[in-house]
């Protein structure tokens, strides 16, 4: 048993002072509010915050941070460089890349990862002798750098699609795929949990599963959480509506795959009809907002989706940036570009997005929550860095950045301290990884 105590602590009630923090086999036993501490707590500075569970995350991506922002285009641009980057990934290189960027999250905050994983298969779509290689370089990588994985195993069939139909795969793209949704779910089969690692599905879009195949995953995935990228383009709206006849929330709609355990992710271009279906079926809703405007995606209707009955929660996508807190303020701040009105979303709610509900769309159900019974993920947040002094404790999303997280907790192990790492210094390992990937 270890316990700890703090001065202010988010706990599903709100804002609470004087919390002692009773964790024993990874999880909290004991919440108590209003006591003094006792000699044998640990003291945590600042204010503690439940575990944040980024929801989508490529961890290829980072390559590109700070290669591709001045260049100009547009996403389908941007995506030229991306499938560069992927073209000269092998399970080592991957390995290296993932362990470096997911302990760059653990330093931000981020207890639990939602990896969007589709880069399977060698060069030309030969198989690795083990079919899985790419998906066990993610799975050592979080194990290490000491982040909780949902490996979000992703379908992919076809290349893109137009108005005349799904196109085929070329060049690097046959390394997402395994053919079809039934050779799909065999490899995928062959994938193992454990205390910190879950396995999920993803279909990549409309656009790389045709209809038919939408319904066999469908009829495939069990009980797994389900992920999909969904209007995040308008292009894809319109390729869609001309091959469908309708929009592709309508398609995933009439394939089955809507519902609570499935997320949309992005959900930038809805139509109304869209926003109802999402919230009438308690399709969950993962947004971006670094990344939605980096590539200049757009703004999406949140808090339509939110009140219409879609859970939300939040993603660093391609991490031009990671850092929650900017996530976070990106939820509410572009709210309130769209409707001239501030304070869209209550604090409460916008931390609820970043842990709870991040957690229950990547399969750790009761998870990113400080109570009893949870898993114990939880952050300490200094309150007295430049950015944080003079914060009331319960607004302090609104000021701090990544920079200002001091203690990570996971699974009631300490893997960051005084802002440390238990790695060690993270830049160097990003700075290595990203040399080999280059070279």
């Amino acid at each position: 048993m270890t316990t700890y105590w703090c001065a202010h602590a988010q706990l599903p009630t709100g804002l609470a002072t004087r919390v002692r923090l009773s964790v024993h086999d990874g999880h909290f036993t004991e919440v108590t509010v209003g006591t003094d501490p006792q000699p044998s707590d640990e003291r945590l500075t600042g204010v503690v915050l439940p575990g944040m569970a980024n929801a989508h995350s490529h961890a290829f991506h980072r390559a590109l941070r700070g290669q591709t922002h001045g260049s100009g285009g547009t996403f389908w641009t941007w995506r030229e460089g991306m499938y560069a980057v992927a073209d000269v990934l092998d399970p080592d290189l991957y390995l290296a890349l993932a362990r470096a960027l997911y302990a760059e999250m653990v330093l931000a905050g981020i207890t639990a990862v939602g990896e969007f994983h589709y880069l399977h298969h060698g060069p030309g779509g030969v198989p690795y002798a083990d079919p899985n290689a790419m998906g066990h370089a993610l799975i050592q990588a979080a194990t290490e750098a000491g982040i909780r994985l949902t490996l979000l195993d992703t379908c992919c069939v076809a290349g893109g699609l137009g108005a005349d139909g799904h196109l085929p795969l070329n060049g690097v793209q046959q390394r997402f795929s395994d053919g079809d949704v039934e050779s799909w779910a065999v490899r995928v089969a062959l994938l193992e949990e454990s205390d910190q690692v879950r396995i999920g599905a993803a279909a990549h879009s409309v656009r790389a599963v045709p209809e038919d195949e939408l319904g066999r995953l469908a009829t495939v995935m069990g009980s797994q959480p389900l992920h999909v990228h969904l209007s995040e383009q308008p292009a894809e709206n319109l390729a869609t509506q001309a091959f469908y006849g309708c929009s592709p929330t309508e398609l995933l709609g009439r394939t089955g795959l809507l519902g609570p355990r499935t997320t949309a992710v992005h959900a930038t271009h809805l139509s109304d009809a869209d926003i109802t279906i999402l919230g009438g079926t308690a399709t969950c809703t993962c947004l971006c907002p670094t990344t939605e405007r980096d590539l200049a995606d757009g703004i999406g209707p949140a808090r339509r989706l939110h009140d219409e009955g879609s859970p939300l929660s939040l993603g660093t996508d391609q991490h031009a940036v990671i850092d929650f807190f900017e996530e976070m303020r990106g939820l509410e701040m572009h709210e309130r570009l769209l409707t001239h009105q501030r304070g869209c979303f209550s604090p409460e709610e916008l931390l609820h997005a970043a842990s709870a509900a991040g957690y229950e769309a990547l399969g750790w159900a009761g998870g990113g929550r400080i109570a009893a019974g949870a898993v114990a993920d939880f952050v300490s947040v200094r309150e007295d860095s430049v950015r944080t002094t003079g914060c009331a404790p319960d607004q302090i999303i609104y000021a701090a950045t990544a920079a200002d997280v001091d203690r990570v907790v996971v699974g009631g192990r300490t893997v960051v301290s005084a802002g440390k790492h238990h790695l060690g210094a993270v830049a160097p390992l990003i700075a290595d990884a990203l040399d080999k990937v280059r070279r």
